[in-house]
């Protein structure tokens, strides 16, 4: 597999849901992109706050961008505050650098996209992120 199918995405978004649930989470913000940045999926649950989805893309968006997961990126801004404001200006304020934001990758190490997870605990976000990558059969990159 090179590419992120629809299909494939809708499964991760799913899996995510329904992650999300088992969890007792808050209500969330899902998107999926492939591997252009592209939005492949975009969902928000009832009740999640005005901006939730944009922090979802974020997140995924920044990890693209960076080629690692935003937790990643979030230690990364910790240790180079400087590096990732610049970043953060030159995406025009897009990334989120926060964990939640996950590389998808197939068995083989090839980048297909990332998801972004937003709604609760950062920690949260990104276990559901992880779970539903696999639950597709994928391989999931925070790091």
């Amino acid at each position: 597999m090179t590419d992120l199918t629809l299909t494939v995405a809708r499964k991760i978004c799913d899996a995510a849901l329904a992650k999300c649930r088992e969890m007792k989470l808050k209500p969330m913000s899902i998107v999926v992109l492939d591997a252009r940045g592209c939005v492949k999926t975009s969902i928000a649950e009832d009740g999640t706050s005005l901006m939730r989805n944009e922090i979802a893309y974020g997140k995924a968006y920044g990890s693209l961008s960076l080629g690692m997961g935003s937790r990643a990126i979030f230690k990364r801004a910790n240790e180079q505050p400087y590096f990732v404001d610049a970043i953060s200006t030159m995406t025009r304020g897009a990334m989120i650098p926060v964990p939640g934001g996950v590389l998808i990758q197939d068995k083989g190490g090839t980048l297909l996209g990332a998801v972004g997870i937003s709604g609760d605990t950062s920690d949260n976000d990104e276990a559901a992120a992880v779970a539903a990558i696999e639950a597709a059969g994928l391989t999931a990159s925070t790091g």
